[in-house]
């Protein structure tokens, strides 16, 4: 096949066929083909656009890439969990736990961040002695024993997702929804689990900003996982401003214990829970979603979740007592308290996107995924929107390790609180579902 072809083929509008797109996989993926070429046809498809089929198509030649993970010798029907991203996002050591109390295998493959804050493989390592990089037999075995594990993805699974995922960065083609789909559900589909339940984010702190567009996505994640024969359900959830009160690594893990005790804040526990029936209800354990959310909701009360937490944390070589001791994650050095303003009035915007530039600077983010980031570096949010606010009363505390960062992470987080005299609507954190 011609490289130059396909790519004025899909500059004109014109659809890919199956082979010409497999093609382009391999080649890349196998360093048959330069940068430039691969460049030029991600800003054709930027332009132009994919159909269904092509994306499908785009898809699932980036799944077989590589490795693809045979999960059969777990028990039970496997079901996988994945957000878009955003800002405070902690729900997996939630969820995680929720599920596998309710007696459904969670065998997850996770990524670290790259850009606001650590992802969950990142989070995960702030647990002193974490394992998050295991032999695919020890992780089959945690899952049979525990319900629970949760790794890091290997070089070996959708490596050409890797390479594209790269270029795209730095060719301004980041945001084409079958781009990010393809992406998305080329990994979910070669970690092998039977069933995904997505929580696509929409917000400014999220890459889709407006309803449409994240509704456009989840449609598209949806029918994608469809095509592949597994039973997927998507979640619209409000991302214009962080999720719970914690944005960093080491306080986002405590947050999430404090939520697993019943003691998190509402817009987490309530998101959580909801992942949580959902995955339970796919898992099949459930009638209906709702009734997976009792599911959930009585694995929270009784303390069977908590209890798989610790389990799960000793089964992967971590510290349990990370549950009672909130020292043993790391310690920050350095704090800055953020005031508002010296008039009466409420929280009337919050900023999920600058409060994770803020997250970033502080050091709890990184720009390379080569990058040291600051387990301890984050945000303690301290209002949320629809608060009271009264003048000059705290707003936010910033810290982490390096001076001059928390000072520039602090500097960013004032600029993210609006405050007015009126009280605002209140954002329900769950938009739509789409099924």
């Amino acid at each position: 096949m011609n490289m130059v072809s396909i790519i004025e083929k899909k500059k004109q509008g014109e659809t890919l066929s199956q082979e010409e797109i497999k093609y382009v996989i391999q080649e890349y993926t196998q360093d048959c083909l330069p940068d430039y070429q691969i460049s030029a046809w991600l800003m054709a498809i930027w332009f132009q656009g994919m159909n269904r089929q092509e994306t499908h198509w785009l898809t699932d030649a980036m799944r077989f890439s590589g490795d693809v993970v045979d999960l059969a010798a777990i028990h039970g029907i496997k079901v996988d969990k994945h957000s878009t991203g955003g800002v405070g996002d902690k729900t997996s050591l939630i969820v995680g736990p929720l599920v596998a109390a309710a007696g459904i295998p969670v065998a997850k493959m996770s990524g670290r961040g790259l850009g606001f804050t650590g992802g969950t493989i990142d989070k995960l390592e702030a647990i002193p002695g974490v394992q998050t990089s295991l032999p695919e037999e020890e992780f089959i075995a945690l899952v049979n024993r525990i319900g629970l594990s949760i790794i890091g993805q290997t070089a070996h699974i959708t490596p050409a997702d890797k390479k594209l995922y790269a270029l795209r960065d730095v060719t301004a083609t980041i945001d084409n929804t079958s781009l990010i789909a393809s992406s998305i559900m080329s990994k979910k589909l070669a970690s092998g689990s039977d069933a995904i339940v997505l929580d696509v984010k929409c917000g400014n702190g999220a890459f889709m900003e407006k309803l449409e567009d994240a509704v456009k996505l989840a449609e598209m994640l949806v029918e994608l996982g469809k095509d592949a024969g597994k039973n997927t359900v998507a979640l619209i959830t409000d991302m214009n401003q962080p999720l719970g009160n914690a944005v960093g690594n080491g306080n986002e893990v405590w947050e999430a214990i404090q939520t697993l005790k019943g003691e998190g804040p509402g817009d987490l526990t309530e998101l959580a829970l909801t992942l949580a029936g959902m995955m339970i209800f796919v898992g099949e354990k459930a009638k209906t979603p709702e009734e997976g959310t009792l599911l959930a909701k009585k694995m929270l009360k009784n303390g069977e979740a908590l209890k798989k937490f610790r389990e799960f944390v000793e089964g992967q070589g971590g510290s349990g007592q990370v549950v009672e001791d909130s020292s043993l994650l790391p310690q920050p050095a350095y704090f800055i308290q953020v005031k508002g303003p010296f008039i009466k009035g409420y929280v009337t915007g919050l900023s999920a996107r600058q409060i994770g530039i803020a997250s970033q600077m502080a050091g709890a983010g990184r720009v390379t995924k080569e990058e040291e980031i600051d387990l301890a570096a984050g945000i303690r949010l301290l209002k949320k929107v629809g608060d009271s606010h009264q003048p000059g009363e705290l707003l936010a505390e910033v810290f982490g390790n390096h001076p001059d960062k928390v000072k520039q992470g602090a500097l960013e987080a004032e600029k993210a609180f609006a405050i007015g005299t009126k009280a605002p609507k209140k954002t329900p954190i769950i938009l739509e579902i789409i099924t």
